[in-house]
């Protein structure tokens, strides 16, 4: 009895860490959705916004370490703190700058080039914003704090404790980040399905010359989705940086995405959440049960394991299209 009721505990503490992979994994489909081509630089993107929210939330001098080696100069700081909400704010509003640069710089020379044109774009496009970060806000680990409730939930405790005679520990962030990321999924399905934008979005992914065509403005297309993709990696590095702290190995969590992508599909916004939760639950219950009998740390490669299975004999994951092309 005790073995499952330890189990449940693992079960909804793996809830709340898919819910966290699917965040990131929400701006790999949207890119994908509108551009048929994934996204290598959406983790280093949640990273970026990070740092930035950090920035201006600390009234840190971008670039300072930049400018005090040019002019022997010790500035760091402007003397001032932003409010949360303003700060998360200002930074949606850099990283739809960030959009319109991408679009201008990137993008518009490469319409109707190969989708491994654009991901090598992309990956190109990652380790600029890396680098950008870097020299804009440091390499040091900082403190993130928007005002998100952590620590152990005590209702839960209270309630899973008089249900089962122990207390399980369920983290506040992660039940605000489930709460947050059904609010993003049910915006982001209704934009797709139900917005002229949206099915714009899904003719661009399709055929780049044939949607110019009927007259839908691909810098437009583009610089809206990857607004919204850049927006999502601020909800994302929001939440991954409160739980550990800004830092450049953030940007990693984007290789934990690619499993999750691969069960739920590329196209399929629902199908980031639900494969998500399906890692999330997977790998803790993995971890577990079998863990112990394998000297443990599953949890490194259990997802890419089962995404492999999933490659094997459902390639377009779960929520998926099936592409069937003409030879």
């Amino acid at each position: 009895m005790d073995q499952f009721i330890f189990g449940l505990e693992v079960v909804m503490n793996g809830l709340m860490t898919g819910v966290m992979y699917a965040l990131v994994a929400l701006g790999f489909v949207l890119i994908f959705k509108a551009s048929g081509v994934f996204n290598y630089a959406q983790g280093v993107m949640a990273l970026f916004a990070a740092l930035t929210l950090v920035g201006i939330q600390n009234g840190q001098v971008p670039f300072a370490h930049l400018i005090n080696a040019v002019f022997g100069t010790q500035l760091h700081h402007f003397g001032w703190t932003v409010p949360a909400v303003l700060a998360i704010a200002l930074t949606a509003l850099v990283m739809v700058g960030l959009a319109f640069v991408i679009e201008k710089l990137v993008l518009q020379h490469l319409v109707g080039q190969e989708p491994i044109i654009l991901f090598m774009a992309t990956i190109g496009l990652a380790y600029f914003l890396e680098g950008l970060g870097d020299v804009m806000w440091g390499a040091d680990i900082k403190t993130l704090d928007v005002g998100l409730p952590q620590g152990i939930s005590d209702p839960i405790e209270e309630i899973t404790a008089n249900w089962f005679g122990y207390g399980f520990f369920i983290d506040r962030l992660d039940l605000w980040a489930t709460l947050i990321a059904a609010m993003l999924v049910a915006a982001l399905v209704a934009f797709a399905q139900y917005t002229k934008q949206g099915r714009a979005m899904r003719a661009v992914a399709d055929d780049h010359q044939a949607a110019m065509s009927v007259g839908i403005s691909l810098r437009f297309i583009w610089v809206m989705v990857w607004s919204i993709a850049g927006f999502v990696a601020l909800v994302a590095g929001i939440m991954w940086g409160t739980k550990s702290g800004v830092q450049f190995s953030l940007s990693l969590i984007a290789l934990k995405a690619l499993p999750v992508l691969m069960l739920g599909g590329f196209t399929s916004i629902p199908g980031a959440i639900v494969g998500g939760l399906i890692i999330g639950v997977g790998e803790k219950l993995f971890e577990f049960s079998i863990g112990p009998m394998v000297g443990g740390a599953t949890e490194n490669w259990f997802a890419y394991v089962l995404a492999l299975i999933f490659l094997v004999f459902r390639p377009q994951g779960l929520f998926g299209e099936r592409i069937i092309e003409r030879v």
